[in-house]
Formats: structure tokens, C-alpha cells, sequence
């Protein structure tokens, strides 16, 4: 463990100690069941098993992300699915009175 000398410490060194002590206290427990986790998956594994399986838990697929529906007319980079909320650039398009098929994929 590291000892540390707190006197000759900077007030910034010190509270960024402080930070990463109570990053470190708080993932403590996360980080222990995680390590858990894998073990007891590498012994499931290793008996023919996942661990789902055992303790009888249902794994959920994942959903794909949407296909782009729409493409930002100057960045192709900017693209929307067509769900949840509007982007600005396709609202600010459609109250321009423009047309959102001009923006499909």
C-alpha cells in the first residue's frame, strides 16, 4: 500500500486524492461482483454451461440500432432513424417549409 505524506501534499493533489478515494470506495463493491461474476461464469463454462443457464436467469437480445431514415443535407454524418425526438437540423428543415423526403436515405 502506498504511504503517503498528506503535509507535503498540494491543496489540488490532495483533492484529487480525494476524488479518486471516493471513485475508488464507490465502484469497491461493483468491482468485487464483477470479479465474482467471471469466475462463476469460467466454472459454468468449463461444466457445459453459461450461467444464465444455472441460476435460471433469461438473457434479453438486444436490440439493433435503427437504420437512418434521414441525412443532414450538408453533414452526412448527422443522420436520425425517424425516432424519438426530431434532431434540430430536420426540424429546423421541415419549418423552412421544405420537404422531408429530400432528406431520406
Amino acid at each position: 500500500m502506498a504511504d503517503f505524506n498528506l503535509e507535503a501534499m498540494s491543496l489540488k493533489e490532495l483533492r484529487q486524492l480525494q476524488k479518486d478515494l471516493a471513485k475508488a470506495i464507490s465502484t469497491y463493491e461493483d468491482r468485487h461482483k464483477a470479479e465474482a461474476r467471471t469466475k462463476l461464469e469460467a466454472i459454468a463454462k468449463e461444466m457445459g454451461y453459461s450461467l444464465a443457464e444455472l441460476i435460471g436467469i433469461e438473457v434479453k437480445a438486444t436490440r439493433a440500432p435503427a437504420l437512418a431514415k434521414y441525412r443532414h443535407p450538408e453533414n452526412a454524418a448527422l443522420t436520425w432513424s425517424g425516432r424519438g425526438r426530431k434532431p434540430q437540423w430536420f426540424a429546423d428543415h421541415i419549418n423552412a417549409g421544405k420537404d422531408p423526403s429530400a432528406l431520406a436515405v
